[in-house]
């Protein structure tokens, strides 16, 4: 699903005025009825709302949803913010609509009136700014946004659009806006949803279909996409009857010192329910009889040191290391100065896509110059500590994103910034959001499993971005499916690699259109 900025949702309302048989009023009638079904549902009649709206499109929404709700038997008062004397055309049509329906429907308040007194089953609807909003609220704004807040653990409040005071391309970090439970949004997801600092705010988005025209949709490029079921489509491809396991490649998995072999186990058996053909991996002496227990299906080669995987023999560091796919390195591996060496000398010789996550992270942000020898389309997993470590401190969440895209570009690489909406940048600026996972897999364990899942699809001959987007999206749902098994309280690492061929099965669900040879 493509994010669309403020603009383009306004050129996205034009081109549809001007394409389709419709008038910008019928374009808000369209929305105003998507919100009034949606809180019909959730609502019964015992509940009353009262909608604040303010002078612009995002008034007349509110005016038009406070008009629906009257004509189903609902209690609706619209508040109409009394701020400026320029209203919006299509603001003033749907109040004269009201008017005409009941003049009492409408209520003005203007500086220095008392709010409005409410009763105990009162729903709020924030109709006061919505994508049109540019500046920092002020004086009866602000008072007025102020008061919805402090009444926000009495009453559920509901923003149509984006919160008021929040802006949907720029950071709002330091801003005044609504805090809401819910809101309802239109045709698209903006930016200001995927960021972490709006969680508070934007509460449970709801995205509601309003009938923007699918040319200006599909035609217009965006710099974010949110993955969603079709782009998942676009990428999986199933295992072809006669394959083999060489068709799925070898992955060379260098993780683990004395206390953190753990990681080296989750790793390498999600690698392993991730489809790769062979798996090696590589760890310190005292976790050989480990690895063979845990992952038998792995083959194990070790360390000279008994403890720390630091040495890096020849078979790995020389021209052995040319027979793996591609390599996977960091979890739980320790950052020891003869690890660093260890893995200096591996980034010397190795050019191929490499999977680089945990300490072998850290390293890199220790001695920035390796950076300039990882090889280019690697894949970099760090969370938003060690991304900080490795491109600096960011003020905000917008401008993290913007580091992120430009160390992408710049380096050639692919970075998966984790999160609650991972986000992944390439070499071409784009930056995707994963919309699946959830709060239970803020887990020890959980990266280790993610690493293990990304190198064993670039293993298979995915390209380094599908390899990333898909990778993202099964380990998220491996997560959500283990925490509906569960809970998210209870969801441990080990229950996302058990997850993973169950998220498959869903994938290739989603992709019998595409592929129906894959039941053969």
């Amino acid at each position: 699903m493509k994010i669309f900025s403020a603009a383009q949702v306004r050129e996205a309302d034009a081109y549809t005025i001007e394409h389709l048989p419709i008038t910008s009023l019928q374009l808000m009638e369209k929305a105003a009825i998507q919100c009034t079904q949606w809180l019909e549902t959730r609502y019964s009649q015992g509940y009353s709302f009262h909608i604040f709206c303010g002078a612009g499109n995002n008034g007349g929404d509110g005016l038009a949803i406070t008009r629906l709700l009257r004509q189903l038997g609902y209690e609706a008062t619209a508040y109409l913010l009394q701020y400026t004397d320029q209203f919006s055309t299509d603001n003033r049509a749907n109040q004269a609509a009201l008017h005409s329906q009941e003049t009492a429907a409408i209520i003005t308040l203007q500086p220095g009136d008392k709010f409005p007194a409410l009763p105990e089953h009162a729903i709020l609807v924030d109709a006061i700014f919505g994508t049109g909003m540019s500046r920092p609220l002020l004086g009866f704004l602000a008072e007025t946004v102020q008061q919805l807040n402090a009444l926000k653990d009495r009453y559920t409040i509901v923003s149509i659009d984006l919160p008021s005071g929040m802006l949907a391309d720029e950071s709002t970090k330091d801003l005044l806006s609504v805090q809401a439970h819910h809101t309802l949004s239109f045709e698209v997801y903006k930016l200001a949803f995927l960021l972490p600092e709006n969680a508070s705010r934007t509460g449970e988005v709801h995205i509601l279909p309003i009938g923007l025209h699918k040319d200006y949709i599909t035609q217009t490029p965006t710099r974010y996409e949110l993955a969603d079921t079709a782009l998942i489509q676009s990428i999986y491809k199933p295992r072809q009857p006669f394959s083999h396991k060489g068709t799925y490649g070898h992955v060379l998995l260098i993780a683990g010192s004395y206390g953190k072999l753990g990681a080296a186990v989750l790793s390498a058996q999600a690698c392993l329910h991730a489809g790769v053909g062979l798996l090696t991996v590589y760890v310190p002496e005292a976790g050989y009889n480990i690895i063979q227990l845990a992952a038998p299906a792995a083959m194990c080669l070790v360390d000279d040191n008994p403890q720390q995987s630091v040495q890096f023999h020849e078979a790995v560091t020389a021209d052995g290391a040319g027979k793996y796919k591609t390599i996977a390195i960091g979890p739980g591996l320790g950052t020891s100065g003869d690890t660093a060496r260890a893995f200096k000398k591996l980034l010397q010789r190795y050019r191929s896509p490499m999977v680089i996550d945990a300490d072998a992270l850290n390293i890199l942000a220790a001695e920035k110059q390796l950076l300039d020898l990882v090889p280019p389309h690697s894949l970099l997993t760090p969370h938003p500590k060690e991304f900080e470590r490795l491109f600096g401190p960011s003020a905000n969440d917008v401008e993290r994103l913007e580091k992120l895209a430009a160390a992408a570009r710049e380096r050639q690489l692919y970075i998966l910034l984790k999160g609650r909406y991972t986000a992944i940048a390439g070499p071409d600026g784009a930056v995707y959001f994963n919309a699946t996972g959830n709060a239970g897999m803020a887990t020890g364990g959980s990266g280790d499993v993610l690493t293990g899942i990304l190198a064993g699809i670039l293993a298979q001959g995915y390209a380094p971005k599908d390899a990333m987007v898909l990778g993202a999206w099964l380990h998220g749902l491996a997560g959500d499916l283990g925490a509906a098994a569960s809970s998210q309280e209870a969801l441990l690492a080990s229950d996302m690699v058990q997850y993973i061929g169950k998220a498959y099965q869903e994938i290739a669900g989603y992709a019998t259109l595409q592929h129906p040879s894959k039941n053969l």
